[in-house]
């Protein structure tokens, strides 16, 4: 009866992580969802690095490696993918350059140059 308490503390440890970081996560202001991004992204790598580690030395079966690798390959995606999604959100903060005058363009003040 050891193990089905050991589950249930297990199970309730999980979900009220889920919903501390659910309410957590919602009350950031989009002016740092960016830099939290960054940061967990950077975290995400170094469980990635763990991973690695763990398939390198896991003298356990085949089954357990297959386990590994896919999760390794699904945290990869997710890593790559939060770092494409953060250089796009910081792509929005950066000033356009100016066009030269007389390209024809507009010059902001309602007149072509």
């Amino acid at each position: 009866m050891i193990l089905a308490s050991t589950l249930t503390t297990n199970l309730a440890i999980l979900v009220l992580a889920g919903f501390i970081g659910f309410v957590v996560i919602s009350k950031v202001p989009n002016t740092l969802h960016t830099p939290l991004m960054s940061g967990t992204n950077a975290i995400h790598g170094i469980v990635l690095l763990g991973g690695l580690l763990i398939v390198g030395l896991s003298g356990n079966g085949t089954f357990n490696k297959i386990i590994l690798v896919i999760a390794i390959a699904f945290g990869t995606i997710n890593v790559v993918g939060g770092f494409l999604v953060t250089d796009r959100m910081l792509e929005m903060f950066k000033t356009k350059p100016k066009p030269p005058p007389g390209s024809g363009e507009d010059d902001g003040k309602g007149k072509s140059a």
